[in-house]
């Protein structure tokens, strides 16, 4: 089973969502506007920007999930998608995160510096948080 595939079709049917390449340069990630909430990297693991506030929110659940790591100063979670309940556990995030993002800008780049205020666990070294 290809739990990226299976995952990334179930979220294009959510209106508002859609499809592109990652910034991280993932092949797919999936969009919110111009916001990425999920970067799919390779088959049977994703990463989900659910934002440190969100994060901080829902600690308690996520640290109890084996399927998840969180990574240290980072607003995105990683979600290895070996079963079909890892599957219903990063749409339930992706939710979170689309909650999380309502109300940032919308592509995460900071106006001042040009770079990203939080780019995905491929594309900045994060420590993992216990």
């Amino acid at each position: 089973m290809n739990g990226a595939r299976h995952a990334g079709e179930r979220l294009m049917t959510w209106p508002g969502l859609s499809a592109g390449q990652g910034y991280c340069g993932t092949d797919l990630c999936v969009r919110t506007g111009t916001r990425d909430i999920v970067h799919f990297h390779g088959e049977h693991e994703a990463d989900v920007h659910l934002t440190s506030t969100m994060i901080a929110k829902l600690r308690p659940a996520l640290k109890g999930s084996t399927a998840l790591r969180l990574h240290r100063g980072s607003g995105w979670v990683t979600v290895r998608l070996e079963t079909g309940a890892d599957i219903d556990l990063l749409v339930t995030l992706v939710s979170a995160a689309l909650q999380g993002a309502a109300g940032l800008p919308d592509d995460g780049i900071d106006e001042a510096s040009g770079h990203r205020t939080d780019p995905c666990s491929r594309s900045h070294a994060y420590s993992y948080a216990p």
